[in-house]
């Protein structure tokens, strides 16, 4: 979760939402990202999915039932949409997302029947220093405007 939350500062230095993904295999980090959705004009380019996407690439398939995402924030819909899709079976994330969290906070998604059956879901990992990203990110953008 370290790595995933200096991987959102790096977003955040770029002018990002700061939410970052770490995907482990095998004990190995196979990918991070942090949130590109400025920087690449794409609704879609949540850290989750370019993790996701980059990890599937680099091990050449799709399902990654044998990996680990962490990530600083409560994944979204679409997010834990991909995530059921590469049959990800064990998720990590830090801060819930009251607004547009998936898991557990608007669609509850971490108790869909599309699970994978040994799927394990920790919330509230570094939460804390999690929020605080995204609240000082927020503020320092209000600020700006």
């Amino acid at each position: 979760m370290t790595l995933a939350i200096e991987t959102a500062k790096e977003g955040a230095s770029r002018g990002e939402v700061p939410i970052g993904a770490v995907l482990v295999c095998d004990g190995r980090i196979i990918a991070r990202a942090h949130n590109q959705k400025e920087s690449l004009a794409d609704p879609t380019a949540h850290a989750e999915m370019l993790v996701i996407r980059a990890g599937a690439e680099k091990l050449g398939r799709w399902r990654l039932g044998d990996c680990q995402l962490y990530v600083t924030a409560e994944p979204c819909v679409m997010c834990m949409g991909a995530i059921i899709q590469a049959r990800i079976p064990l998720l990590v994330y830090g801060a819930a997302e009251k607004k547009f969290g998936g898991v557990e906070s608007t669609a509850w998604l971490g108790q869909h029947p599309m699970l994978p059956k040994q799927m394990e879901i920790y919330a509230g990992i570094c939460e804390q220093e999690c929020e605080e990203l995204l609240k000082a990110f927020f503020e320092k953008r209000r600020i700006e405007m």
